[in-house]
């Protein structure tokens, strides 16, 4: 499958799809990091009810982040790192591959950074 790539007009065009999924992805891993202090305390419980309504809802949490990861992952963009929310957008910038960056929180996509780079290497565009 050819890789798909964006302009920065068409990236930010696509926020207004990626921006409310990636809301409810940051609002459930928020739920999972809050729920993980409870969960080592009950794993730690010998004969813990580990089937039980506390680790069900922490199971059905996983499977609506790995649904958001999916539909965002669908329109062409590419999650770096769920915890600060960066989402990248392949691009062509002066004849090289570039990833268009976007932050969750950012108004719009306003950086981009080479391959190799990552986050770090975040340019305005």
């Amino acid at each position: 499958m050819a890789t798909q790539f964006f302009t920065v007009e068409e990236a930010n065009t696509l926020l207004s799809v990626i921006r409310p999924l990636m809301d409810d992805l940051m609002a459930h891993r928020a739920i999972v990091v809050d729920s993980r202090h409870n969960m080592v305390e009950f794993l730690s419980i010998p004969y813990s009810d580990i089937g039980g309504p506390a680790a069900s809802k922490l199971v059905r949490e996983f499977i609506v982040i790995e649904n958001l990861v999916n539909k965002i992952r669908s329109h062409g963009c590419v999650i770096r790192d769920l915890n600060r929310g960066l989402v990248d957008f392949p691009a062509n910038r002066e004849g090289r591959e570039v990833f268009l960056c976007w932050r969750h929180g950012e108004p719009q996509v306003e950086f981009y950074h080479e391959l190799h780079t990552g986050f770090m290497g975040r340019q305005h565009i």
